[in-house]
């Protein structure tokens, strides 16, 4: 789960790790209020959930007289940017922040390394830029440290490491040791999947902040966290995420095609949208919809499939294991009975009660695209997007 700049500061806080001044407002005259309080020049920051605010128009440096026109333009828009697709994310925040004066940005996070199976701090140099095109272009700018999840405490000597490696002067080493540490105790502390900071800031008069804040949430530990659970802003998610999310589908992720997907599993949803690219077809959706034997579900689903107006057919590839076939056959025919659903579907059953499953689409007089060879759905399904099938 993300969670706002303003919300991920406010933790950050929590843990030692010094932020800027600055309050969080929901109309322009009460960022015209924080403004007067921060002093004569503040910055305004769109609280949305994605990157590249600066380069959009969703961070604004202001005269203190001028906030409340500058918060009026900002509040109840769109900001468009290259992480939020064409249709971009509402700002109903800003956070109000004191002006700095910079001397050095860098870079510095925690994040799961994979190929360890352990956290993972990095930090560079080059700070305020986007990290990966400093990966790409110059590596040996980026410095990794990782965290061993056995240890009982974190190891001061691994932040003095990353410290001297950014080149800080002994007075701001000093400082970096335990805001290093903080923010490593918040990522274990606080269950998190990354924490980023871009830029941690040196001012002129040798602070070193956190002048943005980033913070995601294993989903999976939530319910340890009820606080930041409440922390969740669905105004920021797709309509249709949300809506799923309503409807106990977990698992959903609108994409940007044309082939909306009915899987259950992750490595077979994986499979299938893999399996349609390969075949020239464009997946609509990431959609895993558990081990699960509810009919409803399967009725929840499409209504979901079917409410994204981009999709030009549905693909159901079902494998069961402990899910059953004629379940999920039984939530299809029920689909059809309480859905007006006017694109093809194409259905794929396999494995546990394939049988039965089958049985049950027969007698339904159903005008469904039926396969049972995987790579035979998947070409019937792209075939059924271009209306080539029906």
């Amino acid at each position: 789960m993300k969670i706002h700049e303003y919300q991920a500061k406010s933790l950050f806080a929590e843990f030692g790790i010094p932020v800027p001044r600055g309050k969080v407002a929901r109309k322009a005259t009460e960022a015209g209020a924080f403004a007067a309080e921060l002093g004569e020049k503040v910055v305004l920051k769109a609280q949305v959930h994605a990157g590249g605010r600066g380069k959009s128009g969703g961070v604004r440096i202001t005269g203190s007289y001028d906030a409340v026109k500058v918060a009026g333009e900002m509040l109840g828009t769109r900001l468009v940017t290259h992480q939020t697709g064409p249709e971009g994310v509402p700002i109903n925040s800003l956070l109000v922040e004191e002006t700095l004066n910079v001397e050095r940005e860098l870079y510095l996070a925690i994040v799961v390394d994979s190929a360890s199976g352990m956290p993972m701090i990095m930090a560079s140099e080059a700070g305020g830029m986007d990290i990966e095109e400093v990966a790409a272009k110059t590596p040996e700018k980026i410095l990794t440290a990782h965290i061993d999840p056995g240890m009982m405490f974190f190891q001061p000597f691994i932040a003095r490491k990353i410290a001297f490696g950014l080149n800080l002067s002994p007075a701001l080493v000093r400082q970096a040791v335990p805001l290093i540490s903080g923010l490593c105790r918040l990522f274990q502390t606080k269950d998190c999947s990354m924490v980023e900071i871009n830029p941690l800031v040196v001012t002129d008069d040798a602070r070193l902040l956190a002048l943005d804040a980033k913070i995601n949430i294993d989903d999976n530990a939530l319910y340890r966290h009820k606080k930041i659970s409440a922390m969740y802003d669905e105004t920021q998610e797709d309509p249709l995420e949300v809506e799923a999310k309503s409807k106990g589908i977990e698992n959903y992720i609108k994409l940007d095609g044309d082939i909306a997907n009915l899987v259950n599993g992750a490595g077979m949803a994986m499979a299938t949208m893999d399996t349609l690219k390969l075949v020239g077809g464009n997946p609509a959706n990431f959609l895993d919809i558990g081990t699960i034997n509810d009919p409803a579900r399967v009725v929840n689903a499409f209504r979901i499939l079917t409410a994204d107006p981009c999709v030009k057919a549905v693909f159901v590839n079902i494998f069961g294991g402990m899910a059953r076939a004629d379940v999920i056959a039984t939530g299809i025919v029920k689909a059809f009975e309480e859905i007006e659903i006017k694109v093809p579907v194409v259905v794929r059953l396999a494995g546990t009660n394939v049988s039965e499953g089958d049985k049950v689409l027969d007698e339904s007089g159903l005008n469904l695209i039926r396969a049972t060879n995987f790579q035979e759905a998947a070409e019937k399904a792209v075939a059924a997007a271009a209306g080539k099938l029906s």
